[in-house]
């Protein structure tokens, strides 16, 4: 990862969070308190991730259009939402506007890097409590999920091999092996390829 914008209104979160990703390597790190200097930075750099709060500005939930406008003028951008709102109804139209993912301020430093590693590399990025709670407040075949198939599922929506699910979820390959086979039968997905794409497809797609 080369370079980072990162789009907050509150001066302690943006410098706190420029901080850590310098820390952390990134070589070129970019920062807006508004959405409109924000939407003028990523024109002008075209970042690899955007990060961006969803409460700015006097109206609310500003970044919600922000996301519209970013996927607008690129629909490969790779957006995560960083926010305090843990609504499952707020997180659904994040990532129904087009988020790449979602994660909470009061998330660990090493959880936030994970997030914005895995949003690069193009994959989709929820924590498990996130997406379990999205999934139920849904009509869709997650609602009938037990809480480790979510859990399974939502990693597997991160790109991960069952070897990496098994040490995240400690519990041993083949019991991973169980319940991608129970997915695949639960979401009719023929294979792992189409699993993910139906993981994400479900995990993202707007309240009917």
């Amino acid at each position: 990862m080369t370079s980072v914008l990162v789009i907050d209104d509150h001066p302690i979160v943006l410098q706190g969070c420029c901080r850590l990703l310098a820390n952390a390597g990134v070589t070129s790190v970019f920062e807006a308190r508004d959405v409109l200097a924000g939407f003028e930075l990523f024109c002008r750099h075209q970042p690899d991730v955007v990060i961006l709060d969803l409460a700015m500005g006097k109206n609310g939930l500003e970044g919600l259009s922000l996301i519209e406008r970013i996927n607008s003028h690129d629909p490969h951008a790779r957006i995560l939402v960083l926010s305090m709102h843990k609504d499952p109804t707020v997180v659904a139209r994040a990532l129904e506007t087009g988020a790449s993912g979602y994660i909470l301020k009061e998330t660990a430093p090493e959880d936030l890097l994970n997030a914005i590693q895995t949003i690069q590399e193009g994959n989709f990025y929820l924590p498990h409590d996130l997406a379990i709670q999205v999934a139920r407040t849904r009509q869709n075949p997650l609602s009938e999920l037990t809480r480790r198939e979510l859990e399974t599922l939502t990693l597997i929506a991160q790109g991960k091999p069952y070897s990496r699910i098994a040490e995240e979820l400690n519990v041993t390959y083949k019991t991973v092996a169980n319940i991608g086979s129970h997915l695949k039968r639960k979401l009719e997905a023929d294979n792992l390829s189409v699993l993910i794409r139906r993981a994400v497809q479900l995990l993202t797609s707007a309240p009917k």
